[in-house]
């Protein structure tokens, strides 16, 4: 509030009064005296004042008026402020600032603005104590257009070139308000001067919208290049800690802390409690209490803050203790201290010691609002007593729309599928508002479900309800959408998204697992170049996506990025180093990674036994078994699986045998995938009736898989009448499974069984079963893709052979051909043929897997991949056959010749 000194008032309200000194009576001017004084009077002295100053004839003094203005506004009587300017006739821009600051500074922000209007119209030019409280007044009502035309004025007038910083800092104020932090910063660099509320605004500006990086990049250059006028004060300080406590930064929130204690700003209790609040939020119980001790006068929001960080933890012991504690010294909890010690209980899972807290609160008669009452429906949901919390939402349903988004959250976390949807229904019948935490879990939950018209119908809500916009929501859309794979969709809603990490992350993942492997990474060159900064989880999507197409290159590149962006390589991302490594074929990278591991758990210890077994070291694979054993690390069904896949591949079958057997020693039971391998590995040692037993022993129907393994073995050992009676049970249990139909009538043939040959062909065309097309990918070291749609390659060509057999057409009919070569070359054979120099590979799994061969591939570039749905038609003609296999070139048989 502006001060008068009562002599120079005095003296200008007789100079300027219509009535001369000697008419005023010594009572009257005594009393006009103490009005001008600097003490504020009581009401009932300024309602007496202002009928003195109007029997003697002085309210169209500006001065007084100003002054009865302000008295008025002080006592929050902005109306009869209000009334005494209009009683005025001639007014300035003196008494014009008075009234729109009586206004302001009682909130009557739009009463300020309109007194701001009608000064324009009167023609009474605004100043630099004008433009802050409009421009204020427009920040706090949102009007954006009319802040611009404020500033707009200041610019015409030049008031940000005359070196006074209040208007400045106004319109930083002003944009941040707004939400326009660009322009608010392009105003303060726009100011030749500039102090520490010009710096504050702009500090807190960029943290109120979610810009605390720079924010706290701002309070840093304060500090590095501000003058005796521009150092940080306590305001300043808060917005920092506040940006520390959003980032996480708790390092940089250190830093700050220690400034602060050594300019002595630490002793303020503002400053102590943003210290608090920001250890709080960067998740350090230890820190937060040491600060909480700290703090002087605590508070309700101190005892608040410390216990919920400790409840965020689970520390229920250390949330009682603090909370008998808080009611000794005198501060009585509310509904927000009661959920948080509720939200411990529950966090730290000690159902007994919450149900007590919950006999304490209705004992003690603490306040039981809507907060409390949502806080135990949380407790009990994660206890897993959904009884109770049923029972408690019942009676809290009726006007707490939140009750129903937690039991809609908390159902779809534990998967009971049909009780959400049915509260979720009835909450659109009945048209409760959903939050966005309830609409990604039912989105979340109809992915994990497949129920993609159930998805696109609350994609439509969304769209209805204008939610579209919210990350969350629109996470969850691509993550359903991408699940389905539905990928045009999920781009679309990833294009006009405003986008997370997680958002990159989603899109990332849903294009890995469906296959599109270089889309992936693609994408996340993508993300890089668009400043977004990956995380643990991108670079594990982005690694596993290297794994499916065996991209060393850009494998090495994902690692390098890693250690030069100081990522912590924990279990997540060490293990997708560990496989991408091994199925780039790079195994002594891999093993010596995996060696590095501080700490293994059982996916980790999986990968590197997976990793051998796929390239036949069957003997690393089971070296890895025993050392697992002999850790703290229990093995689990894809352990066996990986050590049987290994046996299966190197053919040992004793040893594959034991490993089946001593899954019982762990309580785990054979799935089919585990029984197939015993199938397949059996089976190729020539123990077909063995085979069969163990099929027909299975406590689980056998699927087509395990016959199709059994029927390859047939074929391999050339047991045609026993390969018939397997792939009549193969048809049976997958009667949709092209290969079966051509491997019998393949085997009748060998029998010379011709009608019996054709009626396995007619029987497809009835069952309208087609005979897959096979096709192959051919890379480019330079980037390049060519697409052969009826053949495989195996291996690595020329660029001449390439230009044969793309260019001249050699690809047409032959399936003869690659009988003959796999008669002629065994495995290690066509390793060898495959290490020819080229700049060509074919993507697909690795041939060692599917063959139980072992390629050794020297050099970095050289992988030898295949596909397994092969069609043979592939070259027609001997002397075009010849030429091919001279060229180092070799086809491989159809899918059901590889089983």
């Amino acid at each position: 509030m502006v001060r008068f000194r009562a002599n120079h008032l005095y003296t200008r309200y007789l100079s300027t009064s219509s009535t001369t000194p000697n008419s005023t009576t010594p009572y009257l001017n005594s009393h006009i005296t103490f009005f001008l004084s600097d003490r504020i009077p009581d009401p009932k002295s300024i309602l007496q004042s202002h009928a003195y100053i109007i029997t003697t004839g002085h309210t169209n003094n500006p001065f007084i008026a100003s002054k009865l203005i302000s008295l008025y506004a002080s006592l929050n009587k902005p109306t009869f402020s209000s009334k005494v300017f209009h009683s005025v006739q001639s007014k300035d821009a003196f008494l014009w600032n008075s009234v729109i600051k009586s206004q302001f500074s009682n909130g009557c922000y739009s009463q300020a603005l309109d007194f701001y209007h009608q000064m324009r119209l009167s023609c009474v030019k605004p100043n630099h104590f004008t433009v802050p409280m409009i421009a204020a007044s427009c920040a706090e009502l949102l009007l954006l257009t009319n802040g611009m035309e404020i500033h707009g004025l200041v610019t015409k007038l030049g008031f940000i070139n005359t070196g006074n910083s209040a208007v400045g800092s106004s319109l930083i104020y002003f944009y941040s308000m707004c939400g326009c932090m660009e322009d608010g910063a392009l105003v303060f660099d726009e100011m030749p001067v500039t102090d520490v509320v010009a710096w504050t605004a702009l500090v807190i500006g960029y943290v109120q919208n979610d810009e605390s990086e720079k924010g706290l990049e701002r309070l840093c250059e304060m500090h590095r290049v501000g003058g005796d006028g521009e150092r940080p004060n306590s305001r300043t300080f808060e917005g920092g800690f506040k940006a520390c406590g959003n980032l996480g930064a708790l390092l940089e929130g250190k830093c700050l802390h220690g400034l602060v204690v050594k300019t002595g700003i630490g002793c303020i209790n503002v400053v102590q409690s943003s210290v608090l609040r920001m250890y709080t939020k960067c998740g350090t119980p230890e820190e937060a209490y040491l600060s909480f001790c700290e703090v002087q006068q605590k508070d309700l929001v101190s005892w608040t803050s410390v216990i919920g960080v400790y409840s965020r933890f689970g520390w229920s012991s250390e949330c009682l203790r603090l909370f008998w504690q808080m009611q000794v010294t005198g501060v009585y909890p509310d509904g927000v201290v009661v959920s948080c010690l509720l939200s411990g209980f529950g966090n730290s899972m000690r159902v007994s010691e919450g149900k007590v807290f919950h006999a304490v609160i209705l004992r003690h008669n603490f306040m039981i609002d809507e907060m409390v009452s949502n806080a135990l429906l949380s407790m009990y949901c994660r206890f897993g007593l959904f009884s109770i919390a049923e029972k408690l939402f019942d009676r809290v349903r009726d006007g707490n729309t939140e009750s129903w988004n937690i039991m809609v959250f908390e159902y779809s976390k534990v998967g009971l599928e049909s009780k959400c949807f049915e509260l979720f229904t009835e909450m659109q019948h009945l048209g409760i508002e959903l939050d966005s935490n309830s609409l990604v879990s039912v989105i979340s939950l109809c992915s994990r479900l497949g129920a993609t018209r159930l998805g696109r119908s609350l994609h439509c809500f969304v769209i209805k309800s204008l939610m579209h916009e919210n990350v969350s929501i629109a996470n969850s859309l691509i993550d359903m959408y991408g699940k389905s794979g539905n990928l045009v969709v999920a781009w679309k809603i990833f294009s006009r998204a405003r986008k997370d990490t997680v958002t990159w992350n989603t899109l990332i993942s849903s294009y890995s697992c469906s296959g599109r492997s270089t889309d992936a990474l693609g994408l996340f060159d993508k993300m890089v170049s668009e400043c977004f900064k990956p995380n643990l989880a991108t670079l594990v999507t982005v690694l596993s996506a290297c794994s499916h197409i065996a991209s060393l290159e850009k494998g090495e590149q994902i690692h390098s990025y890693a250690k030069d962006e100081g990522f912590e390589f924990d279990i997540s991302l060490s293990t997708a180093l560990v496989d991408m490594y091994a199925k780039c074929g790079q195994l002594d990278k891999s093993r010596k990674f995996f060696d590095a591991m501080k700490e293994k758990d059982v996916i980790s210890w999986n990968v590197m036994i997976s990793g051998y077994g796929m390239h036949g070291d069957a003997e690393s694979a089971i070296e890895i078994f025993k050392r697992m054993e002999q850790s703290n690390v229990r093995p689990n069904e894809l352990t066996f699986l990986a050590v049987l896949s290994a046996c299966t591949h190197a053919g040992l079958v004793r040893e594959g045998k034991s490993f089946f057997d001593r899954m019982g020693d762990y309580a785990l039971s054979p799935n089919l995938k585990h029984y197939s391998c015993m199938v397949d590995l059996l089976g190729r040692a020539g123990n077909l009736l063995e085979a069969e037993d163990l099929v027909l022993s299975m406590p689980i129907p056998p699927d087509g898989g395990i016959w199709g393994s059994l029927l390859s073995a047939c074929k391999i050992h050339n047991d045609a009448e026993f390969g018939i009676k397997v792939a009549k049970h193969a048809i049976k249990a997958d009667p949709e499974n092209d290969g079966y139909y051509v491997m019998i009538a393949d085997l009748y043939t060998s029998l010379e069984k011709w009608d019996e040959a054709e009626n396995v062909r007619v029987k497809m065309k009835e069952m309208g079963v087609r005979k897959s097309a096979g096709w192959s990918t051919v890379y480019s070291e330079q980037g390049g893709r060519l697409l052969s749609p009826t053949a495989a390659v195996i291996g690595i060509i020329r660029m001449d052979s390439l230009q044969d057999l793309f260019f001249s057409n050699l690809i047409h009919d032959g399936s003869n051909l690659g009988n003959q070569f796999m008669e002629s070359q065994n495995v290690s054979q066509v390793g060898q043929v495959a290490q020819k120099e080229s700049q060509f590979s074919v993507e697909t799994e690795p041939v060692a897997r599917k063959h139980g061969g072992n390629f050794s591939i020297e050099e970095d570039n050289m992988l030898v991949f295949a596909w397994l749905n092969i069609s043979l038609d592939a070259v027609q003609g001997n002397d075009k056959k010849q030429d091919i296999l001279d060229k180092g070139l070799g086809v491989l048989p159809r899918e059901q010749d590889l089983h």
